[in-house]
This record gives C-alpha cells, structure tokens and sequence, in this order.
C-alpha cells in the first residue's frame, strides 16, 4: 500500500457544486464553507436572484400555506413578519437578508442552468454542462460532490388539453406569472383547486368582471392554523389562538419571539398523527366540514361538489385564507364540470357549455416525477431518468444507488405533509457536512449508498404509508399526479421523525471507493500535522478543555 505524503489529520481539498440557490442551496453555502477546511464551492442558479420557489412564483396572492414563524431559518429569527401567512415577497426578502448578511453570493453563479450532470468513474468526479442563460454559451465544470437542491415543485407544465395553443386570450401559469397582466374587468377562468389557485382566486376577485374556478377534483380547505384546531379538540384544551392579531402583539415585544416561535413550532409538529387513519383523521374531517359549511353558506351547492370523499390530508392540506368566502360572491362561478377543450374564445367544458373569457389562469402543478430537469447520469452511463421511471427509489431521499456522491436535497420521499419543512432542510445541509468530512477524513473516493439499503427503506416507506391518509384513493401530486399510486414525495415519519434520522448519518450504509485505491490512505503519512510545525504544541491533550474529568462520588 502506498503511504500518503499528508498528515492524518489533513484536510484533503474538495469541490462541491450546489443546483439551486433556493433555501437548501442558501444553507448549503452558509454551512459548508464554514465547517468544512479546504472546500471549493459553486452554487448554481439557471434564475438571476436568489430564492427559488419563492423568485419564481409572484402571483397575486402567493404566500406560505404555513405561519411564517413555522418556516423561517432557526438561527435567524424575524421579529418583524407583517402577516401571519407572510406573503411570497416578504419571504424572499428573508432569504435574500441571510445571504447578504453571510456574503453567500459570492459563491453563487446565477443565471446559469445545468444542462447535464454525468459521473466520471475515471476521476470519481461529476462533470456538469451549464448553461450561460443570457448569452447560451455552454461551459463546463467538475466537482468531487453534487448536491442538487432543485425541489420537489419546480418543473411547472401547461396542462394537457386539446386547443390550450389556439386561444386568443392571456394564457398564464402560476408558476410562469406575467406581472403586466392586470385582472381589472377582466373574464377570468382559473383551472386547478391546489394551493396556488386557493390564493389566487381571492387576491383577484374583486378586481374581475367575473370569474370561473373550474375545479377538477375535490379538496380539503382547512380553517387558519388547522393544526392547532385539531389539537384543540383531540388532545388538549390549547388556548394558543395563532390569530394575526396576537403575531401583531408579539412583534410589538421581540424578547417574546423565542417563547411564540418555540409554542407554535410545538403545534405544528404535532400534528403528524392527523395523517394516520382513525379518529384524529375522523375529528379533523369533521371540523372541516364545519369551517367549509359555515364559510359556504350562501352557496351551499359548492359545499357538496368540493367537499372530499377521502380524509383531510390525502391532498395538500391548505388553509386557503378568504377562497371559499371569494367563491360565494356573485362574480364568481364554480365549475365542476370536466374541461373538454379550449378553443380561441374560451373554455368548453363536458356538458357541452361554453364559458367564454379573455384570460386563463393554470394553477396546475408541476411535473413531479423527478426525471425531466435535465439528463443525470451514473455508473456506466446509467440515466436516472430511467432508474426512477417507476418508482423514485432512494435512500433516506437523499441518494441512490450506482450514483456516487450525488445527493438530493428535499427530493423524493423528501417532502413533508405537516411540519417545519425549513428545520428539516437544516439538518440536510448538517448531514452533508458530516458526509464531506468523511470524505476529507478518510480520503474517500465515493460514497455510494447501499443497494439493499435503498431497497430497506423503499420498504419502510410502502409499509408505513399503508397506515396513513396518503394511500387513500385521491389524485395527488405526493403520488405523481395519480390516484392509488404509491407516495413518492413525502417522508415516512414526521418532521422530527426526519430531523432525528438525520442527526447520525449511518455510514455504514454506504460503501466507498478510496483515493488511489488504498483503503487506509486516511492513515497518512504516520505524522499529525502539528508535527510539520516545530514551534507548535503538540501536548494539546493536556489543555483542561480537552481532559475529561471524572465525576467523584461521594458516600451519603
């Protein structure tokens, strides 16, 4: 075996490119230079700001479905968050602080989108082809660790329905929004009932002529802070209100933050069990129904055409704030027949009507199959586009199988149903760094996860979602868009569930290859490298920090 030149103890130097400057790419460039010597880091973005979700979605109404406190970073509280449900806009502006504040962009490589990822068995690297967006250069780079934080609802679609190209009217998409449209005595058709559509019909309504909401399936609208609701009658007699009224009282008296933030995270992670069949999932149901009945009223006829066969949580739970009270005015119509086709003056739907407007909205979705952003691929030129035709397998959502050190960020079986998602994606960037000081220490090569360990937990995932609301028979896009498809989005716990898991990677669920073959290359040369240095202290062990001293017992 060949004895290596550096002390046992060196840092080897490593490259890692992030995909995405959303938040996980935010904490990635935050943590990893920070904890990681001898790091080279590339982050890029195919937008020209930072934010993801958060840049690319700007339509009327676009907010966090849940309390802002609930989804902001843990070591940088906002005292000063204008609403309960902050708007998509207020929340940018946070993540764009931290990155200014930390001096992250100068890691950041924006507007420039990866074309194609392939790993190179050669040099254990990945080789990534990017695009320069303004000017279409390709340019090329190569990296020891990609790490792809492109999330789950990205890829946005038009919706496939004969005629969408031959209207004459604005065609718009929730993701792709035109902010010179202006809805003011506009005929408005809005395709879709998920989050996007429940904010953007109310934030538009009073401005239209009239509007259709033609909704396909059926949906849950929780009232505000469901969680907290649900917990009310179920398991406590909670008096934590959540009202806009008491997020305004606490802004008032900041050294109150921590106390607000620590009660409402507690009830928002507690709330897991709602999503497993029986009577929590029974009791929610019913307090649904009531808050939808009473906000319904004057239209009860919706109440019937909307109201889900399946249990809260099957789809998206979403509070929905002013949306069901928007669909009773007069300038609003319900649709629930099917849409047949588009045609140049408007929508024709099943029964044969014609709806005639000027603008369609498609809050749609997003393709969710994780296969088509851009070509990936693996040991022996394998696609993962073809891998994960079926079925996105992989280990703990953070890698799979034949692709050496690629990891997702919140990628497949990634997603949360309730919870903070943001403490999650804390401990995702926690857990990389912990794999890429393996890596330096133990001079890895690659980290591949097992295949047997990607399969054991493909198994944990079915058995455990077989007890859950998400299995039952509703389209949904944590099943890729299907009906009884198996849960592909989301995690298979809770989101403390996921953060405990993440805390002690198992490296032993990974098997590696080593710089220059040899398995003890981490041995090194046989020194320490303040041995190189003859004026340093290398008695470091004797310092009272690093002794550990034992307790004294005494007798009674």
């Amino acid at each position: 075996m060949t004895v290596f030149s550096e002390p046992i103890d060196h840092k080897r130097p490593l490259k890692v490119i992030v995909i995405g400057a959303g938040i996980s790419g935010i904490l990635a460039a935050l943590r990893f230079p920070r904890r990681i010597p001898n790091l080279e880091l590339v982050v890029y973005d195919k937008n020209p700001e930072v934010g993801g979700t958060w840049y690319e979605n700007h339509y009327p109404g676009v907010a966090c479905d849940i309390p802002a406190h609930v989804y902001q970073a843990s070591f940088e509280p906002n005292p000063n968050w204008t609403q309960f449900y902050a708007k998509g806009g207020e929340i940018l502006e946070y993540w764009k602080s931290i990155v200014a504040k930390y001096d992250l962009r100068k890691y950041m490589k924006l507007g420039h989108k990866i074309v194609e990822a392939a790993f190179d068995e050669t040099t254990s690297q990945w080789r990534v082809a990017v695009e320069d967006i303004a000017t279409g250069a390709i340019s090329h780079d190569s990296c020891d660790l990609l790490y792809a934080c492109i999330g789950s609802l990205n890829d946005w679609k038009w919706p496939e329905i004969p005629g969408i190209n031959t209207f004459n009217g604005t065609l718009l998409h929730s993701a792709a929004w035109d902010d010179t449209w202006d809805a003011t005595d506009k005929t408005v058709a809005v395709i879709g009932s998920g989050s996007s559509a429940i904010q953007i019909v109310p934030a538009i309504q009073k401005k239209v002529k009239h509007l259709d909401n033609y909704v396909r399936g059926q949906a849950w609208i929780a009232p505000p802070i469901a969680e907290a609701e649900v917990r009310k009658h179920t398991l406590t007699e909670s008096n934590f209100n959540f009202t806009q009224e008491e997020l305004d009282e606490f802004n008032k008296h900041p050294e109150t933050l921590l106390a607000y933030r620590k009660r409402l995270d507690s009830e928002i992670q507690s709330m897991t069990r709602i999503t497993h069949r029986g009577a929590m999932a029974e009791q929610a149901a019913e307090i649904f129904t009531t808050n939808m009945a009473t906000k319904l009223a004057k239209k009860p006829e919706i109440l019937k055409l909307l109201k889900p066969t399946f249990m809260p949580g099957c789809r998206r739970i979403t509070p929905g704030p002013g949306y069901l009270e928007a669909l009773t005015e007069d300038n609003v119509s319900f649709v629930s027949s099917a849409i047949s086709e588009i045609k140049p003056e408007g929508i024709i739907t099943a029964d044969g009507k014609m709806h005639p407007c000027d603008t369609i909205v498609c809050a749609t979705g997003f393709d969710t199959s994780w296969t088509k952003r851009f070509p990936i691929y693996g040991v022996g030129h394998q696609a993962l586009a073809d891998k994960w035709a079926s079925y996105p397998a992989t280990y703990l959502s953070l890698a799979t199988d034949g692709f050496p050190n690629l990891f997702i960020a919140h990628g497949p079986s990634g997603g949360l149903g309730v919870g903070s998602v943001s403490i999650v994606l804390e401990r995702t960037a926690d857990y990389l760094c912990a794999v890429l000081d393996k890596m330096q220490s133990d001079r890895i090569a690659t980290i591949t996860p097992k295949r047997a360990a990607v399969s054991s937990f493909v198994g944990f995932c079915k058995d455990y979602f077989s007890r859950t609301v998400f299995t039952l028979p509703c389209r949904s896009w944590y099943k890729s868009g299907t009906i009884d498809g198996p849960v592909s989005a989301l995690w298979p716990g809770s989101a403390l569930h996921f953060v405990k898991t993440l805390e002690h990677p198992r490296f032993e669920d990974y098997e590696y290859t080593y710089v220059g073959g040899n398995p003890v290359a981490w041995l090194g040369n046989g020194f320490t490298e303040c041995e190189d240095d003859m004026k340093s202290d290398k008695s470091k062990y004797l310092d009272p920090e690093n002794i550990d001293y034992p307790a004294i017992e005494t007798l009674a």
